[in-house]
């Protein structure tokens, strides 16, 4: 057996074990590199970790840290009240609120998981209160976590536009950008009005003076889940990756018995005698909007590192407000770090020995480039609803460098479909977004509703895939 498939296998065992053993992708990566780097490669630890990715550890550490102090001192829930204000409460359109909500919070920087667990507790309260479908409100706000998921300021954004650099590919960052924004607006759409948003029109509009966001009294249960001083994303079902801002402990994956990971939103310093406790804009949470927007600014109008943008905004703000930065640090996405880097470094590893070249050429050698394009968005795809997404993104990407080097694909519009599809399946339950909606839902028969997702989900992998291939990679071949 070559070496090159050696390899290859080593890199399915990896994926096998996160998603049957909930173990993280990226430990087992860095155990992996190891392995194979010195028992396959004949590599010493400077060659292994000369793929190590430094400047995409910096991106990751420091805009997670940066939006944990905003979580942490309540900045996100004054966005979340405001929002819902902003539309005076109409029924019709709060599920389009939480989908910009959620799409906006990844867009400055949040993680994925993290936005929805922020923001899905309060979204199902709404649907339960307001008797609105919790599959359309619970699938608007993962939509638009993706929809948001691509900007250049992005984690996910970030990583892949990372990885289409360093592998020397043609990419643009607003496209990118766009075609996961269109995506998930146009899936948004078509929920809203399959899910019964038509009929929300009629509704007219909910009492939000004297309520709180979810139209309860007082600060109570706020946010649409128990007050109970715990911070926990969640561990998504066996294989996902765990990326929320801050998890403690896991519970039972989201398997036939429709158990999920208790998403608990939590803003620990709630202002006692505001209306809903979070309404109320503090010195820090100014600050916090401020640095927020210092960081859209200076990455997009002066190009600066997002990653040390990040961290120094960050440390200005702790410095002036310490008690959320003790709590930030342990906020710090640290899974999706250690998953990142250590895909990527094993990735790096697969680059020296040559694989990467080698299952490229096999690839391109189907013979057929769109046969092979299309081969790749599905694998992306249904690996991806089972396990991370930012995981086979970069081990997809690097993959596919030598057949997109034949240039019969357009590389930007290949990426492009890969992150879309790799991405939209996230509404699955067996995924981290998809079980934290599971999770948030109050007062519904949870195994309808599992069984709810798992079959959107899967039709989600069924086609969207190939509207992926047939919109970005098509009008590009030749």
């Amino acid at each position: 057996m070559s070496p090159e498939l050696v390899s290859i296998l080593v890199l399915v065992v990896v994926f096998v074990i996160a998603t049957t053993r909930s173990v993280n992708m990226g430990a087992l990566a860095f155990a992996a590199a190891f392995g194979v780097g010195t028992l396959v490669a004949d590599l010493d630890a400077d060659g292994i970790f000369a793929g190590f990715p430094g400047d995409l550890f910096v991106v990751l550490v420091g805009v997670t840290y940066l939006f944990a102090i905003a979580r942490a001192n309540g900045t996100t829930d004054w966005l979340v009240h405001a929002a819902v204000r902003l539309v005076r409460g109409r029924v019709a359109l709060i599920p389009w609120v939480m989908f910009a909500l959620t799409g906006a919070l990844t867009a400055i920087g949040a993680v994925s998981p993290a936005a929805v667990a922020i923001v899905a507790p309060i979204a199902l309260s709404f649907a339960t209160r307001y008797s609105i479908s919790p599959l359309l409100m619970g699938t608007m706000v993962v939509h638009g976590a993706q929809a948001g998921g691509f900007s250049p300021i992005s984690i996910y954004g970030s990583i892949v536009n990372g990885i289409v650099e360093r592998e020397h590919l043609p990419g643009s960052e607003v496209g990118l950008f766009l075609a996961s924004l269109i995506a998930n607006l146009l899936i948004a759409a078509v929920l809203f009005t399959v899910l019964g948003g038509r009929k929300l029109w009629a509704r007219g509009s909910v009492p939000v003076h004297g309520e709180d966001s979810a139209g309860r009294d007082g600060d109570a249960e706020e946010d649409g889940t128990p007050s109970n001083g715990t911070a926990n994303a969640g561990t998504g079902p066996a294989g996902t990756d765990t990326e929320g801002a801050g998890t403690t402990g896991t519970t039972p994956a989201a398997g036939a018995a429709g158990t999920a990971p208790t998403a608990v939103a939590t803003r620990p310093d709630r202002d006692a005698g505001s209306v809903g406790g979070a309404t109320r804009l503090t010195p820090a949470r100014t600050a916090t909007l401020v640095a927020l927007v210092a960081l859209v600014v200076a990455v997009l109008g002066f190009d600066l590192d997002a990653g040390l943008t990040a961290v120094s905004l960050a440390v200005v703000l702790s410095t002036a407000w310490p008690d959320d930065s003790r709590r930030a640090v342990g906020e710090i996405a640290w899974s999706t770090v250690l998953l990142i880097c250590g895909v990527l470094t094993y990735v790096g590893v697969l680059e020296e020995m040559g694989t990467i070249t080698w299952a490229g050429e096999g690839v391109g050698g189907i013979g057929v480039p769109l046969l092979a394009a299309l081969l790749l968005c599905y694998i992306g795809a249904v690996v991806s609803a089972f396990a991370s997404s930012v995981g086979i993104m970069g081990a997809l990407i690097p993959l596919a460098v030598p057949f997109l080097a034949q240039g019969e694909i357009g590389a930007a519009g290949m990426v492009a479909a890969l992150a879309v599809s790799a991405t939209v399946v996230d509404v699955s339950p067996f995924s981290t977004n998809g079980a934290l909606v599971l999770a948030a839902a109050p007062d519904v028969d949870r195994e309808r509703f599992f069984r709810q997702l798992m079959v959107y989900g899967g039709i989600v992998v069924a086609a969207v895939p190939a509207l992926a291939w047939l919109v970005l990679v098509v009008p590009g071949f030749g």
